[in-house]
């Protein structure tokens, strides 16, 4: 893929994540860490709920022909997750005792202006 494409796809990324982060501070989130990466793979956010530690993957679809983005977090990805919320959660020790969530925040429509839908505890770390 050319690296313009690469750099286009980075940034509506960016941008749907922006939102996505947005839309679940004004529910009283507040935001932890973004684009945590661990050789076994990457948090798009981590965020707190209270004193529970939300892992939060978002998925942008152009439009739902296909499913909403949540469809495309198979058991693949799942456990993608799991393993990099345990390496973020020995990196931070200090949040290992906390309970944990796993959250979806499907996008699709304008990047710019997302329609959002979040399903909070989309998944467990034992699916």
């Amino acid at each position: 893929m050319p690296r313009a494409a690469d750099a286009g796809k980075r940034a509506l990324g960016a941008a749907v994540e922006a939102a996505a982060r947005a839309h679940l501070t004004e529910a009283g989130l507040r935001g932890f860490a973004s684009n945590a990466g661990f050789r076994v793979g990457e948090l798009d956010l981590v965020m707190l709920d209270g004193d529970t530690l939300v892992f939060v993957e978002v998925r942008y679809r152009r439009d739902d022909r296909y499913g909403g983005g949540a469809v495309s977090v198979d058991a693949r990805k799942r456990r993608k997750l799991v393993l990099a919320a345990q390496a973020f959660l020995q990196r931070h020790e200090a949040y290992a005792d906390r309970a944990c969530r796993f959250d979806v925040v499907e996008a699709d429509g304008d990047p710019a202006q997302p329609r959002l839908r979040w399903l909070r505890d989309a998944f467990r770390a034992d699916d």
